[in-house]
């Protein structure tokens, strides 16, 4: 019933909005003045969910392109609730493009009291995707099995090859919305995904000057499944013991995992800079490893501040490779 409540406030408070909107000035009929310039073409009105998804339709789109990102950063997506002005900006684009993976669970019903009739892109199309995370691998409750047999790792970027499909499936969304733009977005993926392949081979790069002893992960959430397997890492576990931010870490869990990491030789505990790092510096007390946080915090579910080096998808990914490897090799 909440969400029943909720969902009609938004559809009603975008109607009020959408009423508030600026009219056209029709004197004279609407006619430009003589001499004065053509309008300029309007750009293609995109929502994207994610910061790192509005940050790939930014790059391949460029110019041409009016992004409107829903999820700021620092907001955890996996329980983000829209507001009013999310509803009118989906209601009034021509694409919608998501992360996918269920990461955004919350958006087929904001579609629906949008009254969104475009098209929606999901860039996670033709990733290989990990099933369950590294703690559901571990569960033997057989009876939970069947209840997570299609749960799915939505964290796909984290893996600059899933991070190419990603923005692949973006252009053929943009080149089909605004087929006269068809060319620039191509050449944009060309060089953006250039740009993809070079942070990929700089992160094998750096990871292969690591140990494989020394690469062992715990972070706040079992968020960097596809990263661990891309670079051959090890998953301790994680502060919150799921894909999801919104479990909890019961005393027995957490007992153990100091276990695992005194038992491992874990060199340090890893905080996410859209989760408080409370818990994270509490179980490294126990467990006697530091914990990384603040300004090297890693970027698990969103990007830095717009303007910072970590404000893009590359950056953030470069950030986090640079922590990792400085924390694990020292």
């Amino acid at each position: 019933m909440k969400r029943i409540f909720w969902l009609a406030g938004l559809a009603a408070a975008t109607t009020v909005i959408a009423g508030c909107g600026s009219t056209t000035d029709d004197t004279a009929g609407g006619a430009t003045s003589a001499g004065s310039a053509a309008p300029a073409t309007p750009k293609l009105a995109v929502v994207a969910t994610t910061p790192e998804v509005a940050d790939f339709v930014r790059n391949i789109g460029g110019a041409d392109v009016d992004v409107t990102q829903i999820i700021k950063p620092n907001v955890d997506p996996h329980d983000y609730e829209p507001t009013p002005a999310d509803l009118q900006a989906i209601a009034e684009a021509k694409l919608v493009v998501k992360s996918g993976v269920g990461l955004e669970e919350w958006l087929d019903r904001t579609i629906e009291s949008a009254g969104f009739d475009g098209t929606v892109v999901d860039s996670s199309t033709g990733v290989k995707l990990r099933e369950g995370g590294h703690e559901h691998e571990e569960e033997a409750h057989a009876e939970e099995e069947e209840e997570h047999a299609e749960e799915h790792d939505p964290h796909i970027w984290h893996d600059p090859r899933n991070a190419k499909i990603m923005v692949t499936n973006i252009e053929k969304g943009l080149a089909a919305a605004e087929p006269a733009k068809a060319s620039a977005f191509a050449a944009n993926l060309t060089t953006y995904g250039a740009e993809l392949d070079k942070l990929d081979k700089d992160n094998a790069a750096a990871w292969a000057k690591v140990p494989a002893a020394d690469r062992k992960l715990v972070t706040n959430h079992d968020a960097f499944g596809y990263y661990i397997q891309r670079y051959d890492l090890e998953f301790v576990g994680s502060v919150i013991p799921s894909m999801d931010t919104s479990a909890e870490l019961s005393a027995k869990q957490l007992n153990d995992l100091v276990a695992k990491i005194k038992s491992t030789g874990t060199k340090a505990i890893f905080a996410e800079s859209s989760l408080p790092p409370k818990t994270a510096e509490a179980i490294a007390q126990q467990a006697g490893v530091k914990v990384v946080a603040g300004e090297d915090a890693l970027f698990g579910d969103s990007l830095g501040a717009p303007g910072s080096p970590e404000g893009t998808y590359l950056g953030a990914e470069r950030h986090n490779t640079e922590v990792l490897v400085e924390a694990l090799a020292g």
